[in-house]
């Protein structure tokens, strides 16, 4: 096979290649951004009502999915939880207090993160962007940005918070939920809890 030959298979090979590519691009899509832990997020997600693929996002921007994991001020966990948050949820909740404290073991973390999120959602009438702030920077800062007029819970808005953690997590939170929500959504068993993002008082 002459070099000029083999320059042309290769090139055929190389479109054959990109074209399956466009054609499985949710294929490749869910390779590049997947989703583990599926059965305990439903069954949470199903629990608490919520959205299985917003807890996904929270866990993917808090932990990237690795359980063990513990931060410098003690979060705990998958969706790194404080074990004072965690004691909290369990006395609001059915939970024991004894479960509660084993916030590394994987049902136990995303159960008690998919109520605090829930729980959230409710305290900020549906806003789902108040409520993503509010498990990165605390209740507490964003009913202050809330009363005082500094930050309207919009996703247009987001610049306007005041922490730039706080901004850059809620950013990549609705990223990672966009993106699960387009590739999984046709293959997600059961019934979704979909969200108005931006329900307001």
């Amino acid at each position: 096979m002459t070099f000029l030959r083999k320059k042309r298979v290769f090139a055929l090979l190389l479109i054959f290649f990109v074209l399956v590519l466009f054609m499985n691009s949710a294929y490749i899509g869910r390779k590049l951004y997947p989703i583990y832990f599926k059965q305990e997020i439903r069954q949470s997600a199903a629990k608490h009502h919520i959205d299985p693929f917003l807890i996904a996002a929270i866990i993917r921007v808090e932990t990237n999915y690795k359980h063990h994991l513990e931060s410098k001020k003690g979060a705990l966990g998958l969706m790194q939880l404080m074990p004072e948050t965690a004691e909290w949820i369990a006395e609001s909740t059915n939970l024991s207090s004894d479960e509660a404290k084993d916030l590394l073991q994987v049902d136990v973390n995303i159960n008690l993160g998919s109520w605090y999120l829930s729980w959230l959602q409710k305290h900020y009438n549906g806003n789902l962007i108040y409520a993503i702030a509010a498990y990165n920077a605390g209740q507490g800062n964003v009913n202050k940005w809330k009363q005082n007029n500094i930050w309207d819970g919009t996703e247009a808005n987001i610049s306007q918070i005041p922490f730039g953690e706080t901004r850059h997590y809620v950013q990549r939170v609705l990223y990672y939920y966009d993106k699960y929500t387009n590739l999984y959504a046709d293959q997600w068993d059961g019934n979704r809890i979909t969200i108005n993002k931006e329900a307001l008082d």
